[in-house]
């Protein structure tokens, strides 16, 4: 009889290590460990999903603003002195608040970008945001310069296809980078892999985060 007594003593201490759904507390400790793995990997990828949403966002909101400067730059041409980036220049100077010091951007895929994306003087927008270009004095293609808008201001990612996009420069227009290229070739470009450069045309077509 004590034997007996023993062993339905014995199962009955190992029951306290089950819980009701009969999974024991090492296992449920696992499975919490594996939950919160998973969600450490897969949270933070969430999260830089939908503030580069946000950031696209942002970029296709403003077209229509960029639309308006040009048609003010446009309206200085019957003028017998029109300069085109003096006049350039006076109509941005009307939507910046101020100048900010430079901050790194850097591609989409983590390299720092050449020499003809990096820009020296940052100005910060009425919205916000910085803005810099430069107009060429002596342009080697059709487009006389190119301007660089990160909607973020200087407020991180900081990032070319995540928060920064920028236009060509032409003398009727601005023209979103890579607008001319394949979509395959902007979407492409817009990935980990990529610059991010073309992100800025690509976005605007529908394009989707990779």
């Amino acid at each position: 009889m004590g034997f007996v007594k023993n062993l339905k003593n014995t199962k009955e201490d190992k029951s306290i290590y089950k819980t009701n759904s009969g999974f024991t507390i090492i296992e449920v400790s696992i499975l919490f460990v594996i939950f919160l793995i998973v969600a450490f990997l897969v949270v933070p990828l969430s999260l830089d999903d939908t503030m580069q949403a946000k950031n696209a966002l942002k970029w296709r909101r403003i077209q229509g603003d960029f639309e308006n400067i040009f048609y003010s730059v446009n309206s200085y041409k019957n003028n017998d002195n029109f300069v085109f980036s003096e006049s350039f220049n006076l109509v941005m100077n009307g939507e910046i608040k101020s100048d900010i010091e430079p901050y790194k951007i850097v591609y989409m895929n983590g390299s720092f970008p050449s020499a003809e994306y990096r820009f020296t003087d940052y100005k910060q927008t009425y919205k916000n945001a910085t803005v810099a270009y430069k107009v060429y004095n002596d342009p080697k293609t059709e487009a006389i310069g190119i301007m660089m808008y990160d909607v973020n201001g200087s407020m991180g990612p900081n990032t070319w296809g995540k928060d920064v996009f920028g236009y060509n420069i032409y003398t009727d227009r601005l023209e979103p980078f890579c607008k001319n290229d394949s979509v395959a070739t902007q979407k492409q470009d817009c990935s980990k892999t990529g610059t991010g450069i073309c992100c800025s045309n690509y976005y605007l077509i529908g394009g989707s985060f990779n």
